[in-house]
């Protein structure tokens, strides 16, 4: 299915768990009818417990405060933070709780992925980064690298819908239609601004490849620059295909990606394809300031994504995921100048000689 673009928004890009979090909380601070979550790791450490001390307020003075939390991302989440919320109004879901770990079924692969919020139906937030302090305990110093978006008018409608629309199916996929929702609640749909966005999302059922065409159409559309940062990046033969292509007629293709090794299998599985990449002129980046996170593109500065979605099977084929893409000069603009700062910063080119030798 096409990506619907609506126009009026306002689009905020928000870099890192320092951005993120403050404007997440005070979001949830500000609500007053209702707020919704959902994350694929709810983390007991500061931020969150930051966060759930958050959504518990929200719901001691009469929000209705949802959670839905992946079983397998936040699984510790059940035993920790769940039974605090609970007891202070929140109501909470678990996306397939009875996952069995250690037998790799394709079904139990289908996960909840995205990280979505709507604040009120008035605000709504986007992106890659879960419930969890980005400053890694074994590595205190800096915190990951991602990204998510604030948003702001039409927009929130297909966001709003995506978020009840799950609610809805867990819960009844659990059997707990006591927390059914009410039929309808106002969107505040007027324009906010001028960004031309659409909404985006990956399921097992309508929009099973609308985030991969969405980045097949804009690559296979782009004239000058292309500019991918992915934490786990193995794309399918098509997507290779399209890219190769986009380097031959001369766009100028970039890649950042994960520099430290966090996942030894897909961290090698990525690197197996960087003969080729480079042999057809793409310039790989690997960022080893910290630990890379992010899902964004930019593509000749005026489009570009923000949101969950990796460029590899787990994402694009598996894995319930929504991004956000704009159509904006000034937004792509900053988002490429950010990624332009974070590999000046703490990344590494690799050249294909280098490479060449030190696979040797």
């Amino acid at each position: 299915m096409k990506a619907a673009y609506l126009t009026g928004n306002a689009i905020d890009l928000l870099q890192n768990g320092s951005e993120f979090f403050p404007a997440l909380i005070a979001a949830i601070d500000a609500a007053e009818r209702e707020f919704h979550l959902e994350t694929y790791i709810f983390e007991d450490d500061a931020i969150g417990r930051a966060v759930a001390g958050a959504l518990c307020r929200a719901a001691q003075r009469g929000v209705a405060v949802r959670v839905l939390a992946d079983g397998f991302g936040a699984a510790d989440f059940v035993a920790t933070l769940r039974p605090q919320l609970e007891a202070a109004g929140v109501q909470v879901l678990v996306y397939r709780p009875e996952i069995a770990r250690f037998r790799l079924r394709r079904h139990r692969l289908r996960r909840l992925h995205r990280k979505l919020a709507v604040a009120d139906g008035r605000s709504a937030f986007v992106g890659g980064i879960n419930i969890v302090d980005d400053i890694d305990a074994a590595h205190p110093a800096p915190p990951r690298f991602d990204y998510a978006v604030r948003v702001e008018g039409p927009l929130l409608v297909p966001i709003h819908t995506t978020v009840r629309r799950l609610w809805t199916l867990v819960s009844w996929a659990s059997f707990r239609r006591r927390l059914r929702l009410p039929a309808t609640l106002p969107v505040t749909a007027e324009p906010r601004g001028s960004t031309r966005a659409a909404f985006v999302i990956r399921d097992t059922l309508r929009h099973r490849r609308d985030i991969e065409e969405a980045y097949l159409e804009a690559i296979g559309k782009a004239q000058k620059e292309i500019v991918l940062a992915n934490a786990y990046f193995l794309p399918g033969r098509r997507f290779r295909q399209v890219l190769l292509a986009a380097a031959a007629r001369g766009v100028q293709v970039t890649i950042l990606l994960q520099g430290r090794i966090e996942y030894a299998l897909q961290h090698y599985a990525t690197q197996s394809l960087y003969d080729m990449l480079l042999g057809a002129g793409v310039r790989i980046f690997e960022y080893h300031h910290s630990y890379l996170h992010a899902k964004v593109g930019v593509i000749d500065c005026c489009w570009a994504t923000v949101g969950s979605s990796n460029i590899d099977p787990f994402s694009l084929l598996l894995a319930r995921e929504a991004n956000v893409i704009v159509r904006d000069t000034g937004f792509a603009a900053g988002l490429r100048n950010s990624l332009e700062r974070a590999m000046a910063r703490g990344a590494t080119e690799l050249k294909a000689a280098d490479w060449k030798r030190s696979s040797i």
